[in-house]
């Protein structure tokens, strides 16, 4: 098994490789790699040293799949080069997400959707992800309607310079912005960039990525991004209003049940989603169940994931693994 990860040298390319090595693959051969300012510099993988090489080099490597970790621009040049020697291209960015040809795949909600024809195949928005682990087994069982979500978001999914605002301001030290506005002590409701409606390019994945997902165009969606100052998690209130009526304990015994989820919902106990204990974990936290009063058929509920793993590398190495499971790798 020989594999590229394309951006190694970034935030999410360094949870990528860890997971990796947790998830068995340290006998596979692994290429580094990053922009041409990185090339040399060295990655450790498996207790080995090994040297960053550049894009022309992974490709004359011929690997057998690819994991894109290094921004649209990136992605939008090199994935066709790697898809074109027939390398299982699984990109992170939201250059190839809405593309009616290119899957965009949670392993455990639409999996099966995938063929070996796909060559490029793309991993949703981490907000995306941890919505949709909760919704599709709901959606299945009683139809969605119309979801509500505003989320909290982590300095994490902006990237590293937004990891070095929050820790500058808060100890006081100067340091580059990655927000329009101090984070330390502060939400700033704005995620990605303002499109002509009001909405934000964050906001906008969330209709249209977890319309894709779900395979169903007239769910309505109304979100609201909000960026909050911790480090690792993201977090979300939803309203979901079903088609038709629902059972409360159905739906915590789904939860309870349902691969990928942890229910945490014993509020006698304080006992509920929070990012400081998902931390590392590859789950995504439900909790806060409950009844909305002013509509009927509607649940509102509160989601909790780790934006790097789940939200990013570990749903990326789990596409990975259904490939490999599917034989499609030793048949290029």
């Amino acid at each position: 098994m020989k594999i590229a990860i394309v951006g190694a040298t970034g935030l999410v390319g360094g949870v990528m490789i860890k997971v990796l090595e947790e998830r068995g693959f340290g006998n596979s051969e692994m290429l580094m790699v990053a922009s041409e300012k990185s090339i040399g510099k060295e990655i450790m993988f498996g207790g080995k040293t090994m040297k960053i090489i550049s894009m022309e080099e992974a490709i004359k490597a011929r690997p057998d799949i690819a994991l894109f970790s290094a921004g649209g621009a990136a992605s939008k040049q090199w994935a066709p080069e790697f898809a074109k020697i027939g390398t299982f291209v699984i990109d992170n960015s939201s250059a190839w997400r809405m593309f009616a040809h290119i899957p965009l795949i949670v392993p455990e909600v639409n999996a099966e959707i995938l063929t070996p024809d796909d060559k490029i195949i793309a991993n949703p928005n981490c907000s995306t992800i941890q919505l949709v682990m909760a919704l599709a087994p709901l959606h299945k069982l009683y139809g969605i309607k119309r979801i509500v979500i505003s989320t909290y978001q982590s300095v994490t999914g902006t990237g590293v310079k937004a990891v070095a605002q929050l820790h500058g301001e808060r100890e006081n030290k100067a340091c580059e912005k990655a927000y329009p506005h101090p984070i330390d002590l502060n939400v700033i409701p704005h995620g990605g960039t303002f499109l002509p409606d009001g909405y934000t390019t964050e906001e906008e994945k969330l209709i249209s990525e977890t319309r894709k997902i779900l395979n169903d165009q007239s769910i309505l969606v109304s979100p609201t991004v909000v960026r909050v100052p911790v480090l690792g998690g993201h977090s979300e209130s939803v309203n979901i209003e079903f088609h038709n009526k629902f059972d409360l304990e159905v739906i915590r015994n789904l939860f309870e049940t349902s691969k990928g989820i942890v229910l945490q919902d014993q509020a006698d106990e304080n006992h509920y989603p929070m990012p400081l204990y998902v931390q590392g974990k590859d789950e995504v936290f439900v909790g806060r169940l409950r009844l909305d009063p002013s509509c009927p058929n509607a649940l509102n509920m509160w989601i909790v994931s780790d934006n790097l793993r789940k939200g990013a590398a570990t749903n990326a190495v789990q596409i990975a693994e259904f490939i490999i499971e599917k034989g499609w790798v030793e048949n290029r």
